[in-house]
């Protein structure tokens, strides 16, 4: 008898996406609120030094979102492999949403390197931040890896 509360694989898959797209839309959101707000960073003069006026504050906020979009990739495969070893395909679920939600990390920080500092450079970390998430796009493989000892039964 199949169990009804829980979902199949073709739905988590489905919810996977869903959530990955809506996290990598926010992306975008966050770039176009930055639009209405601070057009003047808009204009891109890259005469300015990559550093700004705060040079060590920048490579700070640097370190940190590098930091976490590295840490985005040990973090989902830690968490695949458990899934993989429990047969638990929500541990995927979980794995990925982390990964995507370290990696949005990387965009606020360029978010807030744009507010509080008028950093012209902001974009880079935006950059960093969806070039991650798009690498965290949602298998199926990895679902069907934790979850076909519950397919077969």
């Amino acid at each position: 008898m199949i169990d009804k509360s829980t979902p199949n694989l073709v739905e988590q898959y489905k919810t996977l996406v869903i959530i990955w797209a809506a996290i990598l839309m926010s992306q975008f959101m966050f770039l176009l609120v930055l639009f209405f707000t601070k057009k003047e960073l808009f204009e891109f003069r890259l005469d300015q030094p990559f550093t700004g006026q705060s040079g060590a504050m920048i490579m700070g906020f640097a370190a940190v979102a590098i930091t976490c979009v590295a840490f985005s990739f040990a973090f989902k495969r830690r968490f695949f492999e458990r899934s993989v070893e429990q047969q638990e395909p929500q541990l995927v679920q979980t794995g990925t949403i982390i990964a995507l939600a370290l990696c949005e990390a990387s965009s606020l920080i360029g978010m807030c390197l744009a507010f509080a500092f008028d950093y012209q450079y902001f974009f880079i970390w935006f950059i960093l931040g969806i070039a991650g998430m798009l690498f965290h796009f949602p298998r199926r493989d990895d679902l069907l890896a934790a979850g076909y000892k519950q397919q077969g039964q």
